[in-house]
């Protein structure tokens, strides 16, 4: 009776030090998968957290003609969410986020298509590849600018056009309009809805294309019910990279429109010209948070965690 009372009361005491040596033995794996991931951890504290924290703080900041004021008022807040200005711009700024994204998800699904499954050879692919990446080789001031004289009420595609006799005067809508700034975003674009469809494909079984062609399905069939719903988290993920960058863009717009079209980011840098830091704050966190709402919506619609 007393050896069984010894056994029971010692069980416990095995059991406590089995956990103790097994999470002993965790810790130091923690501990440097922990110190791995501190560099990174500090860069994103430094150079990403501490700066939306400060303009967080001085959104609620007040001002006037001549300087900041350190305080905790709404007004900033009031004034953009109740200005009909402000909401105007967010309707132009998500058309052309919508127009961007809707023309850069075509050209960069099909391109993407015809890298993945009809450029043969490994070689070739790379090569096709590298070529679209060739624009990124110079600034996007320098690549919007090069649309100018190309746009232009005398420029070389309205020349054509009248020497073609396909029109009768100049068409001028090519440039300084909406149209200008989505062909312009849709150039500077693309290629962040390429890369990731691009990956996507490439990890698609080709036996499961094979044996969809086997059991009699045409090539529409293919691309909607396989090709199409195995590269949604690339087409994700490249919608997250163009709806952000248009979503904040200004340069852009400005040199494209002519000051004929409004952006967010636009607003946001004539209310810094003017010295209203607070209000541009309050507008880019409100911005912050529409971006963040839209890629938590694409989240929630596709698994993105595949491609990672």
């Amino acid at each position: 009776m007393s050896q069984h009372t010894d056994v029971s009361a010692a069980a416990p005491d095995r059991v406590a030090a089995r956990g103790a040596r097994s999470l002993g033995g965790r810790l130091p794996g923690m501990a440097v998968a922990y110190l791995q991931a501190l560099p990174l951890m500090l860069v994103l504290a430094v150079f990403l957290v501490v700066p939306i924290l400060t303009i967080v703080v001085v959104s609620f900041w007040d001002f006037d003609e001549f300087q900041l004021l350190p305080d905790f008022v709404l007004n900033n807040y009031a004034d953009v969410l109740g200005s009909a200005v402000t909401w105007k711009t967010y309707l132009e700024t998500l058309k052309l986020a919508v127009l961007t994204w809707a023309l850069t998800a075509a050209i960069g699904f099909w391109v993407a298509y015809f890298l993945a499954f009809h450029v043969r050879g490994l070689i070739w692919q790379t090569g096709l590849f590298l070529l679209c990446t060739i624009p990124f080789w110079t600034s996007n001031i320098i690549r919007m600018i090069s649309w100018v004289p190309f746009l232009g009420r005398n420029g070389l595609l309205n020349a054509l056009m009248l020497r073609l006799h396909l029109i009768d005067q100049p068409l001028e809508f090519l440039l300084f309009s909406d149209f200008a700034v989505v062909l312009a975003f849709v150039h500077l674009y693309t290629l962040f809805m390429v890369v990731p469809i691009f990956n996507s494909m490439m990890r698609i079984d080709r036996s499961v294309i094979e044996a969809a062609i086997d059991a009699g399905a045409g090539p529409a069939a293919v691309v909607w019910n396989i090709v199409l719903p195995l590269a949604k988290p690339g087409l994700a993920i490249g919608s997250i990279f163009v709806l952000t960058l248009v979503m904040g863009d200004f340069v852009t717009v400005r040199l494209m429109s002519g000051g004929q079209s409004a952006s967010l980011g636009l607003l946001m840098a004539n209310e810094m010209s003017l010295l209203q830091y607070p209000t541009a704050a309050a507008t880019a966190i409100i911005l912050l948070i529409t971006v963040l709402l839209m890629i938590a919506a694409l989240m929630r619609a596709v698994d993105i965690r595949k491609e990672l």
